[in-house]
């Protein structure tokens, strides 16, 4: 790949913005949830990924409009052509939020930091496709390469969700290189972040940015309050409108709401199967079967889901890839129609048997299990109730359990107590690498069974092996065919049981200048340096 120029890239820059009205004010929004992590690179989270944004600097930004990649801390940048290494030329005279100056051992430290096992950073997983390190080197105060094991494929987008960390500044993880800087934080009420005295960026026409002085951002759990707020005016956008406020908030007067289509994300439930977990050994016979795993899929409405809860602005789940990506998509892949009765069928077949109501196992235990889900998220407590509704007809008892979201972080991640979950994925990127961290095996947010030391199961060494291997590819229809065939896998495995795509649904103050929604997130400040406040 050919250097990639600065006059080009800054030409996606131009925002269809209106011209530069008055600069100040104060941005606020509401979060559900207080943010798990504020150290750059480690987040999981929506909340800790939104202050990321906000806050974090990269090297290269996915246009979330264009979708097409601009230059940000790096000037330019070239790709081996054996896909191995990736070399930036830096932008100078940058410094960090407090001063420091950013160099070349800023990306390196980064890079150190964000590949050390010990940290668990989950983009660490989509740089890994081979054995061996990945290596930082800097070759001068301004120019870095980045060198992989094996090949990356696309490896530009990754860096869109790197934020550059400093090696020298004795605020560390504090001092930043975005638009914004964490200045003021009370834990479980708010976070304020205000300009960066030292973002680089400036407008077309010289000026400084960002426009905006401050963010507010207030944690706010329950969505009628939010809405409510946002319709007096207290709050300038919600990025996460649910189904059930969109018509009425479409209906107030100052506020654009918009459909934007099917979204990249996807709702999904999938059972416990890590072998220490604290569970039954009789259910995690179940949950290891795949014949119940596609039974229970069978079972589930997911029409209904999509008229019910989303009011028509979602469609049924294919699978790890939305609709709204058209190239990626295996297009052979159809929804998982309603079919009750093949559910029953199946479960007959290994071993279940109906005892009047109630379905049985083998050993004579009734099939009882619970979901756990996050607390005042208003869709997912609703699926819960129509799936429970679903699996009751085929003699199936599921207890609906709602957790706080750091509590159901916690029985996912580090002890296990659970016995199915649903939740969402939230995809940034278009590109099946930023699934990487999903779908290996070995990788911490592999949902059923996070962090094997090998793969537990013939069909999941398999997916590792082509996710490798569409990582590492060059071409990028030899990299669709091996993702095809990864979403094959999982839809006859059914690890995941993918419920429906939602579609984005946002909406913003008529004061708020500069909008642009987007399919990805961050959907309506993607382009925050560029927002403007109306009167301020």
């Amino acid at each position: 790949m050919s250097w990639t120029s600065r006059a080009v890239v800054l030409m996606a820059l131009v925002l269809s913005l209106s011209p530069f009205a008055s600069a100040g004010g104060e941005l606020r929004f509401a979060l559900p949830f207080e943010p798990k992590t504020l150290a750059p690179n480690l987040a999981t989270d929506d909340a800790s990924e939104t202050v990321q944004y906000l806050t974090g600097g990269v090297l290269i930004r996915v246009n979330r409009k264009t979708q097409q990649l601009r230059s940000e801390l790096a000037e330019s940048w070239k790709t081996a052509p054996d896909g191995k290494s990736i070399t930036f030329q830096l932008r100078q005279g940058v410094h960090f939020s407090d001063g420091t100056p950013f160099t070349a051992q800023d990306v390196v430290h980064t890079f150190r930091l964000m590949m050390d096992p010990e940290r668990q950073s989950p983009l660490a997983d989509s740089f890994r496709t081979g054995d061996g390190q990945v290596q930082a080197t800097a070759d001068g105060p301004s120019t870095v390469t980045v060198r992989f094991p094996a090949a990356v494929a696309g490896v530009e987008r990754l860096f869109d969700g790197v934020a550059i960390e400093s090696a020298q500044s004795p605020l560390k993880g504090k001092a930043v290189l975005g638009p914004f800087v964490l200045a003021e934080r009370r834990a479980g009420a708010f976070l304020v972040l205000k300009r960066n005295p030292n973002y680089w960026k400036k407008d077309n026409d010289g000026n400084a940015l960002p426009y905006l002085d401050a963010i507010r951002i207030e944690i706010q759990s329950n969505p009628e309050l939010e809405s409510m707020r946002f319709r007096r005016g207290q709050f300038h956008l919600m990025s996460m409108i649910e189904p059930s406020q969109f018509d009425r908030l479409a209906r107030a007067p100052g506020i654009e709401a918009v459909d934007v289509g099917a979204s990249l994300d996807m709702e999904i439930l999938w059972f416990n199967q890590v072998p220490k977990a604290p569970i039954e050994e009789y259910k995690k016979a179940w949950f290891h079967s795949r014949e119940f795993r596609r039974a229970i899929s069978e079972a589930i409405n997911r029409d209904d889901l999509c008229r019910v809860v989303y009011r028509g602005h979602a469609v049924p789940g294919l699978g790890p890839i939305s609709p709204a990506n058209r190239f990626w998509r295996d297009a052979k892949l159809k929804p998982q129609a309603y079919a009750p009765e093949s559910a029953r069928s199946r479960l007959a077949r290994v071993g279940f048997k109906s005892d009047g109501d109630l379905l049985r196992d083998s050993a004579g235990h009734p099939v009882e299990f619970s979901v756990i889900t996050n607390a005042g998220n208003r869709a997912r407590e609703k699926m819960a109730v129509l799936i429970q509704e679903d699996l009751r007809k085929i003699g199936i008892k599921l207890n609906v359990v709602p957790l706080d979201f750091h509590s159901l972080l916690e029985r996912i991640t580090r002890n296990f107590n659970y016995e199915s979950c649903l939740l969402g994925f939230s995809n940034v990127d278009l590109d099946p690498n930023a699934q990487m961290n999903v779908w290996l095996s070995s990788a911490h947010q592999h949902p059923w069974n996070p962090a094997q030391e090998r793969p537990a199961t013939p069909w999941e060494a398999e997916i590792d092996r082509l996710m490798l291997a569409q990582a590492s590819a060059n071409n990028p229809e030899e990299r669709k065919k091996h993702f095809d065939r990864v979403q094959e896998i999982v839809r006859r495995e059914e690890p995941v049981l993918y419920l429906v795509h939602k579609n984005v649904l946002v909406g913003y103050s008529k004061k708020l200048g500069n909008v642009e929604p987007s399919i990805l997130r961050p959907h309506v400040y993607w382009n925050v340096e560029y927002l403007t406040l109306d009167g301020q």
